[in-house]
């Protein structure tokens, strides 16, 4: 990088599998993006270090925002799904930063939604967003990440942090009771996210392979996926046709929740790549299926994220000098 960064905050976005690392300048747009994998590093002070090497002797930014997968309570973070643990004041030391916040990494979503293009947005279904009501926001990767942001006063915005994955998942047909009944005998909890994410497809599938009396032969979300989409698998298909089914229920039942008239966004690391399948599939006649509530529902608005980087575009927001939001752990 030439000249100095040190006028850049540094941006990061912590999951299970990668850590995303860019600058950020005055104007809110990241620059030099980089995925590192988890695996290759011990935590992330080591992966600050070989990406700020990377981007040469003027990159020294004073100030860092950080999105983790994972609850923040306290200095200590713990990772969901990744076995990175970490200090967040030893790791501001380490790499040499005078500030540094931390927020969830759907809470950093959540934050950018207000802030997204529209070419970064694709609609399906609903009507209008209502100006000023709660907005919810999910999306399925690694884990199932959940927030919302809630209106307040003089147009300020307060994003939640949950932990709204790991609800109890709720079965909307006899086919989806008895798959659900299935991954009991496997897991004590059948969260949201326990069939909502890259490994809740692979659960999916397994649980589909077994009630139809074949062998499960596919162990990763990418096989299954392809497979499902292209017709080539039927038990594939039905997991990912499940795995859109379900969304529709949880996301219908976020947005009651919220009341969320400002618009329901999904995100994560899923469904971008397959924008085109899910917006065809049942998932918005399962977000509005809640019976007498189906004609509240049918008029929000949902919303795929497809900006590669939207917690980048929240995390930026939450740095301006005036930002119009806070964040609520």
């Amino acid at each position: 990088m030439s000249g100095s960064a040190s006028g850049f905050v540094l941006v990061a976005d912590i999951g299970g599998t990668h850590a995303r690392f860019a600058l950020v300048g005055e104007d809110g747009e990241a620059v030099n993006p980089v995925v590192l994998r988890c695996a290759d590093y011990d935590g992330p002070a080591p992966a600050i270090k070989a990406y700020l090497s990377d981007q040469g002797a003027g990159a020294a930014p004073r100030r860092g925002a950080f999105a983790v997968a994972s609850v923040i309570d306290g200095d200590r973070i713990e990772l969901t799904n990744s076995p990175w643990r970490f200090s967040i004041s030893e790791t501001q030391r380490a790499v040499g930063l005078e500030r540094l916040e931390v927020v969830n990494d759907f809470t950093a979503v959540a934050l950018s939604v207000r802030h997204l293009k529209p070419e970064h947005l694709l609609t399906i279904g609903g009507g209008a967003a209502q100006a000023g009501l709660p907005i919810a926001v999910l999306g399925p990767g690694t884990g199932l990440g959940v927030s919302a942001l809630i209106p307040g006063e003089s147009g300020r915005w307060t994003a939640l942090a949950t932990e709204g994955g790991h609800v109890t998942m709720a079965a909307a047909s006899e086919r989806e009771a008895r798959i659900l009944d299935r991954l009991r005998t496997q897991f004590d909890h059948v969260s949201a996210e326990r069939v909502l994410s890259g490994q809740g497809l692979v659960n999916l599938y397994q649980a589909v392979a077994a009630l139809s009396g074949h062998q499960a032969v596919f162990s990763t979300p990418d096989v299954i996926t392809k497979r499902g989409l292209d017709g080539s698998c039927p038990i594939s298909r039905e997991a990912v046709e499940t795995f859109f089914a379900m969304m529709g229920t949880v996301a219908g039942n976020l947005a009651l929740s919220l009341g969320a008239k400002g618009g329901v966004f999904i995100a994560g690391g899923i469904l971008p790549r397959m924008a085109d399948a899910f917006r065809a599939s049942s998932f918005r006649t399962r977000f509005e299926a809640h019976g007498r509530f189906q004609p509240y529902l049918a008029a929000i608005p949902t919303w795929l994220i497809t900006h590669p980087l939207p917690a980048f575009v929240g995390l930026a927001g939450l740095i301006r000098p005036k930002a119009d939001h806070r964040t609520l752990a």
